[in-house]
């Protein structure tokens, strides 16, 4: 099996994602490797992916497998084994989350548009969060809604500046941190994997995230990153606000209840 320009030898497939097929193998001097691969997807969504990674990448945060190569047809990345999560691990990595966060970037967006699942992803550029999610993660998501469900987050909208609250600089994100793209470790550590969605972004939405869907000992990430890099006051009253855009991004790719819990996690929202 050929991806991205490697050889796999005694590839098997594994799990790894609704998307694409994935498959642990080995290259030609023994090294194991992870790989993914579909055909049909636009030709840089792999290589938007192995640029998010790298985004994230920097000293004293959470690890990130290395990129081997990636092309139109797939990626190659480090092989992780994978362990069982623990409450040290957890510790660690809500420490290291927090570093990642405060190795901020110049604006909110990203240099290239990403993905989220199998959607586009716009990251045009702004210097303000309020405004980039507005305009980035609120309103190119809406047609799937309902006009009755639409009112209720185009008030969110309106108000976006009142809601925010104090202003963040643009924290380096993954921005789709749900607890299917941690990876626990057998090296004791939590990994960062699916960095598509990466751009500048505010910190609150990643823990938004990992929130919506739960994580394995979440209150001791959130209390090590409180730690690590004090929040904002009132952050907990913020977490609909920015768990709204993955609710949108579900309304679109599933319908179903979706669009009603996005109009009533929007209408949830006070001053």
């Amino acid at each position: 099996m050929r991806i991205a320009g490697f050889e796999l030898r005694n590839a098997r497939s594994i799990a790894g994602g609704d998307i694409c097929s994935a498959y642990r193998g080995a290259l030609d001097d023994g090294t194991i490797v992870f790989a993914k691969t579909r055909s049909g997807l636009p030709p840089d969504f792999f290589t938007v992916e192995a640029d998010g990674l790298d985004l994230l990448r920097v000293a004293g945060g959470p690890p990130i497998p290395s990129v081997i190569a990636a092309s139109d047809d797939g990626l190659v990345l480090g092989w992780v084994e994978q362990g069982r999560p623990t409450v040290d691990a957890a510790r660690q990595f809500g420490r290291a989350l927090a570093r990642m966060h405060a190795a901020a970037l110049s604006s909110f967006g990203a240099a290239r548009d990403g993905y989220v699942g199998s959607l586009p992803l716009p990251n045009t550029t702004y210097d303000d969060w309020p405004t980039f999610y507005v305009e980035n993660r609120l309103v190119p998501y809406l047609d799937a809604l309902s006009s009755s469900q639409r009112r209720p987050i185009e008030a969110v909208c309106s108000r976006i500046d009142e809601l925010a609250g104090p202003p963040e600089p643009a924290a380096r994100i993954h921005g789709d941190l749900w607890s299917g793209n941690l990876l626990w470790g057998a090296d004791e550590q939590v990994w960062l994997i699916d960095a598509a969605a990466a751009h500048g972004g505010h910190r609150e939405t990643d823990l938004a995230m990992l929130q919506w869907f739960g994580a394995p000992h979440l209150e001791v990430i959130l209390a090590a990153y409180d730690q690590e890099f004090p929040l904002a006051p009132g952050w907990r009253d913020r977490v609909a606000l920015h768990q709204l855009h993955s609710m949108l991004v579900h309304a679109t790719l599933f319908g179903g209840g979706y669009g009603d819990r996005a109009a009533a996690a929007a209408a949830s929202l006070r001053l």
